[in-house]
């Protein structure tokens, strides 16, 4: 029977496909005394010889589609999967102590653990980490359980998940995945902001996602409604086909607009960009007209990995997205990790609460190899295009003085050592905290531009947390306390003959976008998806009427009367 799950809609587009679940499969299990110990230990040989060749295939693929480094991870998993001192140890429990197969390799691999992880080499620490992974994976060949692998997918599906990690959704192979659904999250979510720059439609926060759907169930995504079908009838599924060629025609005539400028119908200018994580996101960009590159998170060349990236691995990333914008503007934003978006080689504390803990530019300036290792990479790919670098979470100015530094440092090490480097990089920051918006009219004096970060300066604002579902009523783009907060920030830059830009989700909402353009904002940054279909907007309203608008939306008290006020006078 057909089922109808309501969620947010998170990402454009109609999928419709076969469920995938990328769900923790159940591996729990029973002791057991066994009498046929041959039998057993033949058993678990099977189990060793099947994630042995699972692995080699998952290895295979890693390396031709993530580069050498990705597949050593699967080298080291094999390694353990052949160590005849590991391997002795479980046959000999299970022979000795009549143990079943998953008892005997769980009691001595959490042995192994136990003892690596207490070691002071740290290379001997990650040899833990490689054996849980293998464990898991016998462990699941023994009790018939798959576990599931992004990465492996070779058919159009749609994945079902509790949520999508900034990990996970790098791995996804988007000519297979045709859009997902989770249980949590909302529109500014990380996995629905990568679902946009993956251009598949997703729907999130369905909270029963994956209680209600099977792998292989027939399910719709519609990303355009927030809704998710399960096992349509046939009349539901030509109902979505036809809703699919609408919106592909809609979509098609948005493509007419790709090579123009992004003018107002009373010829005033503004920037449209895209919002990338890796230099693979830039064709998106291209293809939908944009403008510029107006926020590169540079964090996803640190995900997904068991060390630092390289200062040539960046510079070769860097250098290919500034290359690709052909002399386009890109402003590329240093590592933003914290939050919600943990490196697991960097052994950072837990934290009550991350999300204003030590994080993004704090942990920069306290980690400053690490940091100086990034800055080099950019400088030394600023002469390859038109870089502008910001730095993210700056709440004081000191921090800004701080980080600025650092980098003049690094760009006189690089030319006295002979190296090129541009002389023209603007420097900005993100305006995500309160306490900067406020002071804006001071960093204005110091700072190139800025960039305002919506999707923080909400939450932190309206004091909640934006992926808890309880308070995402708080979640207010409209709000007028954030638009008077915009409207410093903007008026504050061109006082000082500087720009300011906006790369949080709402710079692509169109109910924002007539208030942020009457606002006076220089450069709308967003989802690649969503550039075409701004411009069409921007097309149709008058620069000089949206600012009477502006005005007028300042004055008001409630998000409601806001949103009521721009319906009113745009659609």
């Amino acid at each position: 029977m057909s089922t109808i799950l309501k969620g947010i809609a998170a990402s454009n587009g109609i999928a419709i496909a076969k469920a995938y679940r990328l769900v923790e499969p159940d591996l729990s299990f029973s002791k057991k005394t066994i009498e046929d110990t041959d039998g057993e230990i033949a058993r678990f040989r099977a189990a060793m010889d099947a994630a042995k060749s699972e692995l080699e295939v998952i290895r295979e693929r890693a390396g031709s589609e993530l580069g050498a480094d990705k597949a050593a991870i699967f080298d080291a998993h094999l390694l353990v999967l052949n160590d005849p001192e590991l391997i002795a140890p479980i046959e000999d429990n299970v022979k000795n102590n009549k143990l079943n197969a998953e008892s005997a390799l769980k009691e001595t691999t959490d042995m192994f653990i136990t003892m690596f992880e207490q070691m002071d080499n740290e290379y001997m620490r990650e040899r833990a980490a490689d054996i849980r992974d293998v464990t898991k994976r016998v462990l699941s060949h023994l009790l018939g359980v798959k576990i599931p692998n992004p990465s492996m997918i070779s058919e159009e599906v749609i994945i079902v998940a509790e949520d999508l990690t900034p990990s996970d959704t790098a791995q996804l192979n988007r000519d297979f995945v045709k859009g997902f659904t989770t249980n949590i999250g909302g529109r500014t979510s990380h996995s629905a902001i990568m679902a946009r720059s993956l251009e598949i439609p997703a729907v999130v926060g369905t909270k029963t996602a994956t209680e209600d759907i099977q792998n292989g169930d027939l399910i719709i995504v519609d990303g355009l409604n927030g809704e998710v079908h399960i096992n349509p009838t046939p009349e539901i599924v030509d109902q979505y086909k036809k809703e699919h060629e609408r919106y592909e025609t809609q979509k098609a005539e948005w493509a007419k607009l790709v090579n123009e400028k992004t003018v107002s119908k009373d010829g005033q200018h503004v920037e449209l960009g895209g919002n990338i994580g890796t230099p693979n996101d830039l064709k998106g960009v291209l293809a939908n007209g944009g403008e510029a590159i107006g926020l590169y998170r540079t964090e996803f060349l640190y995900m997904g990995r068991d060390q630092l990236p390289t200062e040539d691995e960046q510079f070769e990333s860097y250098k290919a997205v500034l290359e690709g914008m052909n002399g386009k503007p890109v402003v590329v934003r240093t590592l933003d990790i914290g939050g919600d978006k943990k490196l697991p080689y960097l052994n950072l504390p837990e934290e009550m609460n991350p999300f204003l803990g030590f994080r993004a530019i704090r942990l920069c300036l306290e980690e400053q190899d690490m940091f100086r290792t990034q800055l080099r990479a950019l400088l030394r790919a600023s002469v390859y295009g038109n870089l502008k670098i910001m730095f993210p979470m700056i709440s004081t100015i000191n921090e800004f003085r701080q980080a600025k530094q650092i980098l003049l440092d690094e760009k006189e090490k690089l030319v006295n050592s002979g190296t090129s480097v541009s002389d023209n990089i603007e420097l900005g920051i993100m305006v995500e905290i309160p306490s900067t918006a406020v002071m804006a009219d001071q960093f204005a004096k110091e700072v190139d531009f800025f960039s305002i970060g919506t999707n923080d300066l909400i939450q932190y604002t309206m004091a909640a947390d934006r992926m808890n579902e309880r308070v995402s009523y708080l979640y207010q783009p409209y709000n007028p306390a954030i638009l008077r907060l915009v409207k410093m920030v903007i008026d504050a830059s061109h006082k000082e003959g500087k720009w300011t830009g906006m790369c949080g989700e709402m710079a692509g909402d169109e109910l924002a976008i007539p208030i942020l353009l009457g606002l006076g904002l220089d450069e709308f940054s967003m989802s690649a998806s969503s550039i075409l279909k701004a411009r069409a907007q921007i097309k149709n309203l008058s620069k000089a009427e949206m600012e009477k608008l502006a005005e007028q939306v300042l004055q008001l008290q409630t998000t409601e009367e806001v949103l009521e006020v721009v319906k009113k006078a745009t659609l």
